[in-house]
């Protein structure tokens, strides 16, 4: 079972619906959520008042829906950027990540840096100020998010994927968090799979290595691709890298049955 919790800042999980079949071709259950303000999800598009609240909403959706409905089976994490961040943070908690068997994060926004130094310091201030106010300086501009012009041509045709700029308040949300993973990395002890392209501006490749050498996980693995972008599972190479994924999983249930 995975809960596929496609959390990135301006997407939906129904994106996802390619790589949830291929995961079900291979016995694998998945369920999705959209975190507040994203998606299919109530609130002021592209707005989340605090990402404390979607990691509050991940663990209710993981008691409630995933856990409840398939009691005895291991449970599998999987986000995307943001969403990335909110999972990691989520399994930070004990009573979070005693229920989970291991998470796979693509392009984790465990360091994000706005465009300028001095976004930092009013960010905070003008998220209290103009919370929902859209200012594009506070997210760095980069080149397209995936290699294959298709795959972006279908996102950005997409109603529920956000494409304004970012707004001040999630956008100071997605800074915070990413600090305080940065504090806690040593913290760490669920097994992780964590995949990130070299060529991602939008979030920091290094930091998911920088995971990799600091967390205390006794089972964790690491995968660059050379020059891909943000969008991992967006790439032409997108079939490739879900094989990534599928075969980390199947060996972590292996090494379960085998207990």
């Amino acid at each position: 079972m995975v809960d596929l919790a496609d959390n990135q800042l301006v997407c939906c999980s129904g994106r996802y619906n390619h790589f949830a079949k291929l995961l079900n071709d291979h016995g694998l259950k998945v369920y999705a959520m959209d975190w507040i303000g994203h998606g299919g999800s109530d609130g002021v598009h592209g707005y989340v008042s605090s990402l404390d609240h979607a990691v509050g909403d991940l663990k209710e959706f993981l008691e409630d829906v995933v856990l409840e409905e398939n009691y005895g089976l291991p449970c599998f994490l999987f986000g995307h950027s943001t969403g990335g961040a909110i999972v990691l943070k989520a399994v930070l908690d004990p009573c979070v990540e005693v229920h989970v068997e291991g998470v796979i994060l693509t392009s984790p926004a465990i360091h994000v840096q706005p465009s300028h130094p001095i976004i930092k310091v009013v960010a905070p201030i003008f998220s209290v100020l103009a919370p929902k106010y859209r200012v594009a300086a506070l997210h760095r501009r980069g080149p397209p998010v995936s290699r294959d012009p298709e795959a972006l041509k279908i996102k950005y045709a997409d109603p529920l994927v956000y494409t304004g700029p970012i707004r001040v308040r999630t956008g100071n949300e997605i800074l915070r968090i990413s600090s305080y993973l940065q504090r806690n990395l040593s913290r760490v002890t669920v097994p992780f799979l964590v995949l990130h392209g070299t060529a991602d501006t939008i979030t920091d490749p290094g930091a998911s290595q920088r995971l990799y050498q600091s967390s205390a996980s006794a089972h964790k693995s690491i995968k660059l691709y050379d020059g891909y972008l943000h969008d991992l599972l967006f790439e032409p190479e997108r079939d490739d890298i879900a094989n990534d994924i599928i075969n980390w999983l199947s060996s972590r249930l292996d090494v379960l049955q085998r207990w």
